[in-house]
C-alpha cells in the first residue's frame, strides 16, 4: 500500500525545493501568502499543522536566502581545508578525516580554523554541520575539538595536586 502524499515544490533565485507534506493539511496560495490549514482539530493533526507551516516556511527562506552554520576549530595542529569535493579535517587523528561534501552544500574554509557549511536546505546544512563536529566534539577540560560559533562549552576543574606526604 502506497501513501499518496501532496508534493509541493518551492523555486526561487538560489534554487528549487521539493517535499511531501502529510495528506490532511490543505496548502493554498493567495497572491504572496501561502495558507496552510487542517481538516480536524485532533492533536496530532495541530501539531504536524505547525510543522507544515514551519517546513514551508523554511522552503522559502531556502530559496530567497539560503542557510549557514559556522564551525570553530579549536586546538593545536587542529585545522581543515577543501580539495576538490572533499574537505580535509586534521583533528589530531593519526590520520587525516576526508568528508565527501554533498550535493547541494557549499563548504568554505576562509581561515584554516573556521568552516562555513551553506545551502538552501535548512535539515541538511545542519546534518552536515552535526557530521563535522561528531568527528572531534568539544571535550571539557581544555575545550579543544569541533564547535559550532556561537556554542558555549561547559569547563571542568581537571585534577588538583594530591596534598599530603
Amino acid at each position: 500500500m502506497t501513501l499518496d502524499l501532496p508534493m509541493v515544490t518551492v523555486k526561487g533565485p538560489k534554487g528549487e525545493l521539493k517535499r511531501e507534506l502529510p495528506p490532511f493539511c490543505e496548502i493554498k496560495q493567495e497572491g504572496d501568502t501561502i495558507l496552510v490549514t487542517r481538516s480536524t482539530n485532533d492533536r496530532i493533526h495541530r501539531s504536524m499543522h505547525g510543522l507544515t507551516r514551519t517546513l514551508l516556511s523554511n522552503m522559502v527562506d531556502g530559496v530567497s536566502q539560503g542557510f549557514s552554520k559556522d564551525l570553530e576549530i579549536i586546538g593545536v595542529g587542529y585545522k581543515a581545508e577543501v580539495k576538490g569535493k572533499e574537505l580535509v579535517l586534521n583533528l589530531g587523528f593519526s590520520h587525516l578525516i576526508n568528508y565527501p561534501v554533498p550535493e547541494g552544500i557549499t563548504i568554505e574554509t576562509p581561515e584554516p580554523t573556521k568552516v562555513k557549511v551553506s545551502g538552501i536546505d535548512k535539515q541538511q546544512v545542519g546534518q552536515v554541520a552535526a557530521e563535522i563536529r561528531s568527528y572531534r566534539p568539544p571535550e571539557p577540560y581544555k575545550g579543544k575539538g569541533v564547535r559550532y560559533a556561537n556554542e558555549q562549552v561547559q569547563r571542568k576543574a581537571g585534577k588538583t595536586a594530591a596534598s599530603g606526604a
